[in-house]
């Protein structure tokens, strides 16, 4: 038997499982650490400890460490396998968010960079629009993150920072795309939560470009579950 097979077996043995497949569909859309899991599923801590090895073992989910207080960790989806990317698109709800999305809004902390090419990425592959902001905004989008969105077809010369108070309506879907950001907004309002990377971080030219992978693939992820969803509907 080749690895891959065995590797293909591994992963659907671990996805066989009702409640493990019921944490796979909370991290569709959007990354959560142990505790949320766990609430949404009424787990206990060893039970869910459990579910959680055996989908790591399986190479299904990473875990990933928080970038604000730097002691909760982060569960994710491995998106870079084909065969995972392919289950979560058989998913038929968009797990403790509505059904129908009208616009969304991208977060981060300063909304220089990863919120600004987010919504610039889902600008230029969905028909409902996209806008960001930031928690503490910078006086700037940063430089690298115009450059590289200028590499992929898309303008953020004249985009300036705003704060998500002053952006924010009430109705949107909102997409916290880092960890800081998502930590700080209120625990009652409602939103995904994608753990990037902070490209400013290392301030290089891969860096942001990584960022922007990493964003690009979520959005398309989500674009198109959310338009099946709307199709469906």
């Amino acid at each position: 038997m080749s690895e891959q097979l065995e590797r293909r077996a591994a992963l659907f043995a671990a996805l066989g499982e009702p409640l493990r497949l019921a944490l796979v569909d909370r991290l569709i859309a959007g990354d959560q650490s142990p505790g949320e899991l766990a609430r949404s599923l009424g787990l206990g801590t060893n039970l869910l400890a459990h579910h959680l090895r055996v989908l790591e073992e399986a190479g299904v989910i990473r875990r990933t460490r928080s970038e604000g207080d730097r002691r909760r960790s982060y569960i994710q989806l491995r998106r870079d396998d084909l065969t995972i990317r392919a289950v979560a698109r058989t998913v038929t709800a968009l797990v403790g968010l509505p059904a129908t999305v009208d616009r969304v809004l991208f977060v981060c902390t300063a909304n220089s960079a990863r919120s600004q090419l987010a919504a610039a990425s889902w600008n230029s592959v969905s028909p409902i629009p996209a806008a960001s902001a930031g928690t503490h905004p910078a006086a700037q989008v940063h430089p690298r993150a115009v450059q590289v969105a200028r590499r992929h077809g898309m303008d953020l010369e004249s985009a300036v920072p705003a704060d998500i108070e002053s952006v924010r309506r009430g109705d949107e879907l909102i997409v916290a795309v880092c960890d800081n950001a998502h930590e700080e907004l209120p625990q009652g309002l409602q939103r995904l939560h994608w753990s990037v990377p902070d490209p400013a971080g290392s301030d290089t030219d891969e860096a942001f470009e990584d960022a922007y992978v990493a964003l690009n693939q979520r959005v398309h992820d989500l674009s198109a579950l959310e338009a099946g969803l709307r199709k469906a509907s």
